[in-house]
């Protein structure tokens, strides 16, 4: 009869523990389900922050000495982009500048004066959303952004391609990689750049299923397949947001002529820890496919 009463008293805690174990399983089930659907729903403020740190142009480059032309330009799809030129006499040729997932081109400062005391001309906008420029981001939308500062520098400023070096940085890298697919620049500078969304987003969220619900792609990766203009991948072997091995990745996919520069320092200080090795990459990069190098 003891027995009895034991065998029953086990086979209730069994079933106690079961009806347990499957109220935790399906709370986590449920909690990580909601994680995956916000995940799905909210992705586009993962990728862009057009309003960080503000939408508000900071400053010009009139104010660190730099001459410039404000600029506006006209997408395929009718979306209005504001835009700088800022000319070099002699130029050694036009950067056009396709900048990262933040801010505005008011926030590349820095970057734009390196590129000028280069000798370069510098061309650059802001993506739809971003800064002054109208409309609201999405992937397809930064593609038509960067095709139309192409169109513009070419049809309205008359500008040969041979003469146009299209330069990314970090999303914009991706953006820049997919213009150069079509087009023959003279160069393609590729800084802090991922293989693919998918790729940093596994890396970043590794315990989401991100590869079956992301619905960005930029494929720099598969962009990078079909250029045919001289690639600079920069790259710092201290990023903490993208790996190096992102860079190797993409280096090896490139058929034409390529080289990877590395520099040290954080994802976004890389450029003023590495400043002088930066200058000096970009400057040895082009003087070894033309005779276009000036002392620094």
């Amino acid at each position: 009869m003891a027995r009895t009463r034991r065998k029953i008293a086990m086979a209730r805690m069994r079933r106690k523990m079961w009806r347990i174990f499957l109220i935790l399983f399906g709370s986590i089930a449920i909690i990580y389900c909601i994680v995956v659907a916000i995940f799905a729903n909210f992705q586009a403020r993962l990728i862009y922050y057009p309003h960080y740190p503000t939408r508000e142009v900071e400053k010009t480059p009139e104010e660190i000495g730099i001459i410039y032309e404000d600029v506006t330009i006209i997408t395929s799809d009718g979306v209005k982009l504001s835009a700088w030129f800022m000319p070099v006499e002699d130029s050694r040729g036009v950067f056009i500048f396709c900048h990262g997932n933040a801010g505005n081109i008011s926030h590349r400062f820095e970057s734009i004066r390196i590129f000028t005391e280069l000798g370069f001309s510098v061309f650059i906008f802001d993506y739809r959303g971003y800064g002054q420029s109208e409309g609201v981001v999405s992937e397809k939308g930064t593609y038509l952004d960067a095709e139309a500062a192409w169109n513009y520098c070419v049809n309205e400023r008359k500008i040969s391609p041979s003469e146009i070096v299209i330069f990314g940085r970090s999303l914009g890298a991706s953006i820049a990689a997919w213009l150069a697919q079509n087009r023959k620049a003279k160069a393609l500078i590729i800084e802090s750049a991922f293989t693919s969304i998918p790729d940093i987003a596994a890396e970043l969220y590794p315990f989401l299923p991100v590869r079956l619900v992301v619905r960005y792609r930029y494929n720099t990766c598969g962009y990078l397949k079909n250029t045919h203009s001289p690639v600079l991948i920069i790259h710092s072997i201290d990023d903490e947001m993208v790996s190096i091995e992102h860079a190797r990745r993409l280096y090896e996919v490139i058929k034409g002529y390529r080289e990877l520069l590395k520099i040290r320092g954080t994802h976004n200080e890389g450029v003023l820890e590495s400043e002088k090795y930066y200058v000096n990459g970009i400057n040895d990069f082009f003087s070894k496919f033309t005779q276009d190098k000036i002392d620094q």
